[in-house]
């Protein structure tokens, strides 16, 4: 008997459902887990967790923080790249600032909560705190000082082309000393919060200074990746730590090098990528080979 063709279709169409549910919701799925447990897999496929004194400390895969309850970088510890996922380093909020290259203007409330610091201002603020931890300049291209973003709103007298009537720096707000006494003439003045100079008709005009082109403090001590989770840092961010560590350790930094180079992975197939230091295994080998005191 043959079946009305809207009821072959039916039948047609489970018979695909049928078949695609046993392939992708029973068989991929077990291939999937079966791989997982191949040698050379299986510690990945676990989450590559890594134990320290029978406790599980963290994983391989996931950077995290080394700071005290206040958010403080702790001395004998190497330190980890920014992250802007969550709070720091959430799986799940990963993510990055999505700020790019022109987030040059802070915003400034009369509200504390309501202000945010532009990625300029981010990077300039790190690289300064960086430069204190680790005894190195912090100086930054684009970067005042006190660790904002060197950025002037000039006004003009004919809008665009005219000779400078008012001169702000954008990013600087009482106490602060401006970064400039004068641009063109005109004497630089302080933000006050909640005025749009963007709207007031300020141009926004980046001050480069008189900082090095290549700054002490690499680029990923001053900036997140793009998930937010990254647990490698540069090995020229590890190599401006050693020093501190060492000495926090009260050992010779060769020693801690010696580590360094022995947690430090070439380019993945010889030319992909970037050398990088894994930051939790680091200090999880510091602690055991150079434990403090």
């Amino acid at each position: 008997m043959r079946l009305p063709t809207w009821l072959s279709a039916h039948v047609a169409a489970l018979r695909a459902l049928l078949v695609f549910t046993v392939l992708l919701g029973l068989a991929y799925p077990l291939a999937l887990v079966g791989a997982g447990r191949l040698p050379g897999l299986r510690d990945r496929a676990d989450g590559s967790l890594l134990t320290a004194d029978g406790r599980t400390v963290g994983s391989a895969l996931i950077g995290q923080a080394f700071t005290d309850a206040d958010g403080e970088p702790v001395s004998r510890y190497f330190q980890s790249r920014p992250s802007a996922a969550g709070a720091g380093y959430d799986p799940t909020a990963t993510a990055a600032s999505n700020l790019g290259p022109e987030s040059v203007l802070d915003t400034l409330a009369e509200d504390p909560q309501g202000s945010s610091r532009s990625l300029l201002s981010q990077v300039c603020a790190r690289s300064r705190a960086v430069g204190e931890l680790e005894g190195v300049d912090g100086q930054r291209p684009y970067c005042t000082d006190d660790g904002v973003g060197a950025v002037l709103a000039v006004f003009r007298a004919g809008g665009l082309t005219g000779p400078a009537t008012r001169v702000v720096s954008a990013n600087q707000i009482a106490p602060a000393t401006p970064f400039l006494a004068t641009y063109e003439g005109v004497a630089v003045e302080l933000a006050r919060p909640g005025e749009d100079l963007v709207a007031a008709g300020g141009l926004i005009v980046p001050v480069r200074g008189a900082a090095p082109d290549i700054p002490a403090v690499p680029a990923d001590a001053v900036t997140a990746s793009g998930s937010g989770l990254d647990p490698h840092i540069s090995p020229a961010y590890a190599d401006i730590q050693v020093a501190r560590v060492a000495r926090e350790r009260g050992v010779a930094p060769a020693a801690v090098r010696r580590l360094v180079a022995e947690h430090t992975r070439g380019r993945a197939l010889g030319f992909l990528g970037a050398p990088a230091v894994n930051v939790l295994e680091l200090n999880l080998a510091l602690d055991e080979a150079l434990p403090v005191g």
